[in-house]
């Protein structure tokens, strides 16, 4: 089975598109805009849109509306686009997939068509790629042409951050998109919208270059940025910075629990890390078996090199006393406090 990747779909789209293809992977900002570079080269009237651009989600799709959108000819152009979006593909029965197929086998028939089927991240596996597709990909392979739209490398995604600072009119130096990545996470949907804020704020106040107080003061941290800056300012012994971050999750009201869980599910992630990298890993492969975000290994990989030994090992077992205590009794960010003291 051929699988494309997201830089050869773009190309096929412009020279010869195909009449369906199938996008799974991670990266759902990158689907929709493929989407968007679809419709831009096969429905390039907007006047005529709705004759040649159908689309169908979750809450009106049944196989029979997919083959009603197929059937009728495009307007004033040589190709039709057919957006399917929004199925769950984990829950799907056979019968449906069964189903879904039959209708699929119809764009043979009616070949001005390009149907793109999209496959949210959270809703489709894949199966352990390139040797071992899942029964599922192998299915729908037979009828779509698979395209795989894998997270961007670090050095990629930095270089997109600047790129849209770039197109809002504000210098962004590596560095700084380095640090924003660190700062806001690596979804790329995420990443777009704290952009736009931040641009929309440097411009307001006559700046052309995006600043790092500015992004802490503009921006909202993704939520493992949290945790692994107060992982991290625990198992550095920087109890201050630690409670003051602690007095932030407070401030938000962030339950304690669900502090706690964040912060172990770091230090879990950690060890993970330290055990492949231990066995001479590399990045790209630490992220794919521990489904980490690579840029998130890099930072996993430098707070492990300032940590003492047997550190971490200290760290989850004062974690564990502090789930105890707080599911034995109502002692709340107090507990979390004599974590930070413990280590």
């Amino acid at each position: 089975m051929n699988i494309l990747k997201e830089s050869d779909f773009r190309k096929e789209i412009k020279t010869a598109p195909g009449n369906a293809y199938l996008f799974f992977g991670e990266e759902d900002y990158l689907k929709l805009s493929a989407v968007r570079l679809a419709r831009e080269v096969l429905c390039p009237d907007p006047s005529f849109s709705v004759f040649n651009e159908m689309r169908l989600d979750a809450l009106d799709f049944t196989p029979d509306k997919l083959v009603d959108a197929l059937m009728p000819m495009p307007m004033m152009s040589d190709r039709k686009l057919v957006v399917v979006s929004g199925l769950d593909f984990t829950s799907m029965k056979p019968a449906d997939l069964d189903a879904l197929c039959d209708a699929l086998s119809a764009v043979r028939e009616y070949d001005y068509n390009t149907v793109l089927l999209l496959a949210a991240a959270d809703c489709f596996d894949a199966g352990y790629l390139p040797r071992r597709p899942s029964a599922m990909l192998s299915k729908l392979g037979e009828l779509l042409t698979p395209v795989q739209f894998e997270r961007s490398s670090p050095a990629r995604l930095a270089v997109w951050v600047g790129k849209h600072f770039q197109h809002n009119g504000i210098h962004a130096s590596p560095d700084f998109c380095a640090k924003m990545i660190a700062f806001c996470g690596a979804s790329m949907f995420s990443l777009a919208n704290e952009i736009d804020k931040l641009s929309y704020y440097e411009a307001q106040h006559g700046k052309t270059e995006a600043d790092e107080a500015d992004m802490r003061f503009v921006c909202t941290p993704a939520t493992e940025y949290d945790a692994f800056a107060f992982a991290n300012a625990i198992m550095d012994g920087r109890r201050d910075t630690a409670l003051d971050i602690l007095r932030d999750y407070r401030f938000r009201r962030v339950e304690p629990l669900v502090i706690l869980g964040d912060v172990i599910r770091v230090f879990c992630d950690m060890a993970g890390v330290a055990a492949m990298q231990g066995g001479g890993a590399t990045d790209r492969e630490i992220a794919g078996v521990l489904k980490l975000h690579e840029f998130k290994v890099g930072l996993y990989r430098k707070g492990l090199s300032r940590m003492r030994p047997g550190a971490l090992r200290q760290a989850l077992d004062a974690c564990n006393a502090a789930d105890r205590t707080l599911k034995l009794s109502p002692q709340g960010y107090t507990a979390l406090e004599r974590l930070i003291c413990s280590v």
